[in-house]
C-alpha cells in the first residue's frame, strides 16, 4: 500500500490506533502505539521519534533519539488488539544524519539487496524459511544462588500416558514419531489452522501446515518464499501470530532450538535462489541439475559456514541442537535429497523455477533479517571469488564409518566458538556496507556479556530466561 492507501484506510476502517514494529538487535520485535490521527503522509518522510537507549545491542544513553520510519507495504491490521490497530514495520534512522541506523537489522538486509543488485550477479534474492515451533500447556522455568529449574509440560507430552487423569484418553506422539500424525494424537490440527487462517489475513502467503517430530506439541507451517526483506517480515509476522493465537487457547508457543532433552529441536531450514530479470539463475546441467553459479553459492555457503553459526544459530541452546549424530544436519557436505548433509538440493521439481539451495543448520531463534542477509553474502562470496564445494556426498552421512566421517567438517560445537570463528571470517560481510565493522563488533560484544555458554548438554535454565521469548 502507499501513504495516501493508508490514510483512506484508516479512515474507511475507522482504525483508532497505529502499531509501530521493529526489530530489535537480537531479533525480537519491538512496538509503540500512537493514535490514528497523528498518522499523515508526512510521517512516512519525517518518521516518529522514540528512546533508542533501552534497545537491546542500540544506543548509549547519550544518544538515544532515534526515528522510526513506516513501510507502508506491510501494513495488516492487528489481529490481537480490542481497538482496530493498523500494524507498520519500520526501519531505523539517525535524527542528526538523517541515514539509515547501521545495527538496525532491516536496514542491514536492505543494503544486502541493494548489494546484490550492485554486482550484476542478480536483481533478486528469494528466501523461504521453515521455522518449526513447540506448543507447551505450561512453562516453569527459574533460578537464584540457591537453585535452578525449569519444567514444561503438554496435554502432547508422552510422558503424561502415566497421568493419573480422569479420563486419560492416551494417543500422544511418542518420541521422535510426532511427523505426520492424524487426529487425535496430533491435538494441534485445529490451532494451526487457525494460525493459516490469521497469517494469510495478515498478507502471508502460507503453502501447509502439520505436525513435526517431536512429542509434545511441536509444528511447522510453511511460508510461501518472498524477497529477502518481505520474508523476514513475514518471519517476524509469523512468530507473532503462532504466540498469539496459541494464547488465545491457553497455550505457550515456543520457538526455543532445543527445550527438550532426548528429542527434536526445531530448526529453521532456509531455502534460497536468485533470479535476474524474471528468469531463475540456479537450474542448469550440472549436479542435480544446478547452474554453475549455484555450485559457487554453495562453495560460498560452505566455506563461511562456521561464521554464519554465529548468526543464524545464535544461542548457547542453538548447540543443544547441533549434535552431531542427532536430527540437526551438523556435517559441513551438499547433496540431493539427502537431509544429512547442511546443504540440500530439494528434487521435488524438475522445473527451473524450483531449483534452489537448502541451508539445513539454521534455527528460530536467529534474527531473520542477519541470518538471510549473511547467507546471501556467503553465497555471493561464493559466485563472485568460483569457490567450487568440492564433491556432493550422496550418502546418509549420519552411519558413515568414523575414519570416512572425521574427513567431513562440522559445524562449531558452541556459541563460544562460533563467535571466535566470526570474528576472524566476517569480511564476506562487510562488502557494500551491508554489515559494518561496528555491526560485528556490536554483536560479538552483545552475545559474549550478555549470553553466558553453559557446559552441559541439556537445556540450561538461563537459556529459558534468555531464549523462550524468541
Amino acid at each position: 500500500m502507499t501513504p495516501s492507501e493508508i490514510i483512506k484506510r484508516i479512515k474507511d476502517e475507522k482504525i483508532a490506533f497505529i502499531d509501530f514494529k521493529f526489530n530489535d538487535f537480537p531479533g525480537t520485535w519491538q512496538n509503540f502505539t500512537v493514535p490514528s490521527k497523528w498518522l499523515d503522509a508526512d510521517a512516512f518522510e519525517e518518521g516518529f521519534g522514540f528512546d533508542g537507549s533501552s534497545i537491546r545491542g542500540w544506543r548509549e544513553i547519550n544518544e538515544s533519539d532515534m526515528l522510526i520510519m513506516p513501510d507502508p507495504a506491510t501494513a495488516f491490521l492487528d489481529p490481537f488488539c480490542e481497538y482496530p490497530t493498523l500494524s507498520l514495520t519500520c526501519t531505523i534512522l539517525d535524527p542528526i544524519t538523517r541515514e539509515n541506523y547501521s545495527r538496525d537489522p532491516r536496514t542491514i538486509a536492505l543494503k544486502a539487496e541493494e548489494y546484490l543488485k550492485s554486482t550484476g550477479v542478480a536483481d533478486t534474492a528469494f528466501f523461504g524459511p521453515e521455522a518449526e515451533f513447540f506448543i507447551f500447556d505450561n512453562v516453569r522455568f527459574g533460578g537464584d544462588a540457591h537453585y535452578a529449574f525449569y519444567e514444561l509440560d503438554s496435554v502432547e507430552g508422552i510422558w503424561n500416558s502415566e497421568s493419573d487423569e480422569v479420563p486419560n484418553l492416551g494417543h500422544r506422539p511418542r518420541f521422535k514419531e510426532g511427523y505426520f500424525p492424524v487426529p487425535p494424537t496430533d491435538s494441534l490440527q485445529d490451532i494451526r489452522s487457525e494460525m493459516v487462517a490469521v497469517l494469510q489475513a495478515c498478507g502471508v502467503d502460507v503453502e501447509a501446515h502439520h505436525h513435526e517430530v517431536a512429542t509434545a506439541g511441536q509444528c511447522e507451517i510453511d511460508m510461501r518464499f518472498n524477497t529477502l526483506v518481505r520474508m523476514a517480515d513475514h518471519l517476524m509476522v509469523y512468530k507473532y501470530v503462532v504466540k498469539n493465537v496459541a494464547r488465545r487457547h491457553g497455550k505457550s508457543a515456543c520457538f526455543m532450538p532445543k527445550p527438550l532433552f532426548g528429542d527434536n529441536g526445531s530448526g529453521m531450514h532456509v531455502h534460497s535462489s536468485l533470479w535476474k530479470g524474471g528468469k531463475p539463475l540456479f537450474a542448469g546441467d550440472h549436479y542435480a541439475g544446478l547452474s554453475q553459479m549455484a555450485l559457487y553459492y554453495i562453495g560460498g555457503i560452505l566455506k563461511h559456514a562456521p561464521a554464519l553459526c554465529a548468526l543464524c544459530n545464535p544461542t548457547t541452546n542453538s548447540y543443544r541442537r547441533l549434535v552431531p549424530g542427532y536430527e540437526a544436519p551438523v556435517n559441513l557436505a551438499y547433496s540431493q535429497r539427502n537431509r544429512s548433509a547442511a546443504v540440500r538440493i530439494p528434487m521435488y521439481s524438475a522445473s527451473p523455477k524450483a531449483k534452489r539451495v537448502e541451508y539445513r543448520p539454521p534455527d528460530p531463534s536467529c534474527n531473520p533479517y542477519l541470518a538471510f542477509s549473511a547467507i546471501l553474502m556467503a553465497g555471493l562470496d561464493g559466485i563472485l571469488n568460483r569457490i567450487e564445494p568440492g564433491d556432493p556426498l550422496d550418502k546418509n552421512i549420519y552411519d558413515l564409518p568414523p575414519e570416512e566421517l572425521a574427513m567431513v567438517p562440522t559445524v562449531p560445537g558452541s556459541l563460544r566458538e562460533s563467535l571466535n570463528i566470526l570474528e576472524k571470517d566476517h569480511e564476506f560481510l562487510l562488502r557494500g556496507d551491508v554489515f559494518t565493522q561496528d555491526v560485528i563488533e556490536g554483536w560479538l560484544s552483545y552475545k559474549r556479556t550478555k549470553e553466558v555458554d553453559p557446559v552441559n548438554l541439556r537445556p540450561h535454565p538461563h537459556e529459558f530466561h534468555l531464549y523462550y521469548d524468541v
